[in-house]
């Protein structure tokens, strides 16, 4: 008769097959790999943040636009203060002038030189420029011309200014009015 002989770690791995049982099956799956729940509760809560971080992005651009739009409305309601500051000390110079009593000719004339220095000064520190085209060629972009009148010399050219005109940083605010020539008839 044959003694039947087991290997020594048979009895080890009969024992330990014994032991497994479809729970411990479950929760040694469980160890190896993440379960559906846990993934899908993962995922639940990545789009969460995902949807946070995408909610305040979006509030943070409104505010930026908002306050983009407060900075112009701003900017337009206030954008003459700088030469309204200018032109004040010529108010305040043409009323001294007019309240001076006994005034002479001559001091006025000078009061309303230094006036007009004071203009000038205002004008150059807000970008407006003087146009005074005389002996220049017409430039209808600058120009407007009120009549032309034969004349020697190159047609279209520039003979008498009856007004000049004004730029605001090379854009034109006013037309220089004119009168240019055309050549004689023949």
């Amino acid at each position: 008769m044959q003694d039947h002989v087991t290997p020594p770690n048979a009895e080890e791995n009969l024992q330990t097959a014994a032991e497994i049982t479809p729970e411990t099956a479950s929760a040694a799956a469980a160890d190896a790999a993440p379960s559906l729940e846990d993934q899908l509760h993962a995922a639940e809560q990545k789009a969460a943040e995902l949807q946070d971080a995408w909610l305040r992005a979006k509030a943070e651009a409104e505010n930026i636009r908002r306050r983009a739009q407060d900075d112009i409305a701003k900017a337009s309601k206030f954008a003459a203060e700088k030469f309204a500051t200018a032109m004040l000390p010529v108010k305040d110079s043409l009323e001294a002038a007019l309240a001076t009593e006994n005034a002479t000719l001559e001091s006025l004339k000078q009061g309303v030189e230094l006036t007009l220095k004071q203009l000038q000064s205002a004008f150059q520190s807000a970008s407006v420029a003087e146009v005074n085209p005389m002996g220049e060629k017409f430039d209808p972009n600058k120009h407007q011309a009120i009549s032309a009148i034969e004349a020697e010399g190159e047609p279209n050219t520039v003979i008498t200014v009856l007004q000049k005109g004004y730029l605001l940083n090379e854009r034109v605010i006013r037309p220089a009015l004119v009168v240019v020539s055309k050549a004689k008839a023949a």
